[in-house]
């Protein structure tokens, strides 16, 4: 792995901190912005470290909140890296918009289905507004930025070709 790809997915590790506090209420306290790092991350570089950062990242926000739901958080990061490596492999055949539905459908809605056998469909419909307005922001954010970076990253590579 290049020095690069270190630097890059040590920042998406470290935004990641920084998004996992930036919380959206909900009655477990590790719905965050956690997420868009890693998004940003497989859409731009390595669809396998956009799919880490969101492992890792989920970890780190749940270690922020104490653990509300153990070793379940194991779980909810295991489905986060799967969401991350379909939004990713999406968006890297240029169905960006398909990506982020997908991502949004998966992590809103399917992932915390296990939860109905593990815990309780009380707990699912509890969770699934908080985790929809979350997975939404997250999306949006990782779209925007990707799609700034990407115009102003070019315009400074023009500039230094002339």
């Amino acid at each position: 792995m290049s020095s690069r790809k270190i630097v890059w997915l040590a920042m998406g590790f470290a935004f990641s901190v920084i998004g996992a506090a930036i919380k959206i209420p909900a009655i477990v306290g590790s719905v965050a912005l956690d997420v868009a790092p890693s998004l940003i991350i497989a859409s731009m570089f390595s669809v396998g470290m956009g799919g880490l950062v969101a492992c890792i990242g989920h970890l780190l926000s749940a270690l922020l909140t104490g653990f509300p739901l153990g070793p379940l958080h194991l779980l909810i990061a295991a489905e986060m890296g799967v969401c991350v490596l379909i939004y990713g492999y999406l968006y890297k055949k240029g169905k960006k918009y398909s990506a982020a539905v997908v991502f949004w459908i998966g992590n809103a809605l399917v992932s915390p289905l296990p939860f109905i056998f593990l815990l309780n469909w009380t707990f699912f419909v509890a969770i699934v507004p908080s985790l929809i307005i979350g997975s939404a922001f997250n999306v949006i954010i990782a779209l925007l930025f990707v799609q700034v970076f990407q115009k102003r990253y070019a315009a400074v590579v023009k500039r230094g070709s002339k």
